[in-house]
């Protein structure tokens, strides 16, 4: 099984095919801080990118429904101001700056409070069907699951309908299942 990691906790602003906003509490019990760096716990920067990148994906993502796997392709400039470490609340920021059938570039900053974090564009391809059914299958592997939710999560807070995405039931062995 695969593991995949969020760096969303929640959209705090969402407007379609324009801009999107979520942010990101940082806590001292997340596994990187063990090793990045032992006696000063740094959050690394490619994880800051990954939370700015699941933000704009998102945003390329919905502005067509979700119909195209959207995958990072590139990120020509990306640039860092500042340290972040446990305690610290990240708000990642997103802006289209252009959309077209084969992809999109989305400007990105991310702030801690008023301080500038990092900034960067980033470039996503959408894959044709035919090439990401064959790399990928039917699965939409980038819209299910959490970050979908998290983006319902969103809309339902500005009084739009969202459904909740399917979950997979729980195995019956899952202790938090309950007894059968």
């Amino acid at each position: 099984m695969a593991m995949r990691w969020i760096w969303i906790d929640r959209f705090v602003a969402f407007e379609s095919g324009k801009t999107a906003t979520a942010v990101k509490c940082l806590s001292a019990a997340e596994d990187h801080y063990a090793e990045h760096f032992p006696g000063f716990p740094v959050m690394p920067a490619p994880l800051i990118l990954e939370g700015l990148a699941q933000t704009g994906g998102i945003l390329v993502g919905e502005a067509n429904q979700f119909r195209e796997k959207v995958v990072l392709a590139k990120i020509p400039f990306a640039k860092f101001h500042r340290e972040v470490g446990p305690g610290d609340q990240l708000t990642y920021t997103t802006d289209v700056v252009d959309l077209r059938p084969e992809g999109a570039v989305v400007r990105g900053r991310v702030t801690c409070g008023d301080n500038l974090v990092a900034e960067a564009e980033i470039f996503f391809a959408h894959l044709d069907r035919n090439r990401g059914q064959q790399l990928f299958g039917d699965h939409n592997f980038v819209f299910s699951g959490e970050l979908t939710y998290l983006l319902g999560q969103a809309k339902l807070a500005a009084g739009k309908p969202a459904p909740r995405p399917e979950l997979p039931p729980r195995p019956v062995d899952d202790p938090a299942a309950g007894t059968p």
